[in-house]
């Protein structure tokens, strides 16, 4: 295998929701692991939080995500964000149609001075994605 880069977000006991939430809009196959499915008895309230879970689109996109490990603190904040960027407008726009839904928009997905279509916005879990449409070259 490759290597490959790809966001890790780390979430406040929601990570399978947020997971579950990204899948139905970028599709794929997500596998996750509680920490109970490793730590048995000893995971205690956290049995049932995920450890680590992973998203695999047929677009080749990966994202990963988890619950915070019993006993960290959970730090969020606005040093992660997920850019989404190709030629393909219909699958772009519609990932921003779904991702913008319950958000705050702070660009609309519209032309920019550099000739993209672009837009940002922060979802219902307090991530930040970047949506970049590029003109296909002629």
């Amino acid at each position: 295998m490759p290597s490959r880069l790809n966001p890790y977000i780390s979430f406040d006991g929601n990570a399978r929701q947020a997971m579950e939430f990204y899948k139905g809009i970028f599709g794929g196959t997500l596998s996750v692991h509680t920490y109970g499915d490793f730590g048995g008895e000893e995971a205690g309230d956290a049995a049932d939080k995920i450890m680590h879970g992973m998203l695999e689109t047929d677009s080749g996109f990966t994202l990963m995500g988890a619950d915070t490990p019993p006993g960290m603190e959970h730090k969020p904040g606005n040093n992660i964000s997920v850019s989404v960027s190709g030629e393909d407008t219909d699958e772009l726009r519609g990932y921003w149609d779904k991702l913008s839904r319950d958000a705050t928009v702070a660009v609309p997905l519209e032309k920019q001075m550099w000739g993209d279509v672009f837009g940002m916005c922060t979802d219902r879990f307090g991530i930040t994605w970047m949506v970049n449409i590029s003109e296909q070259q002629t």
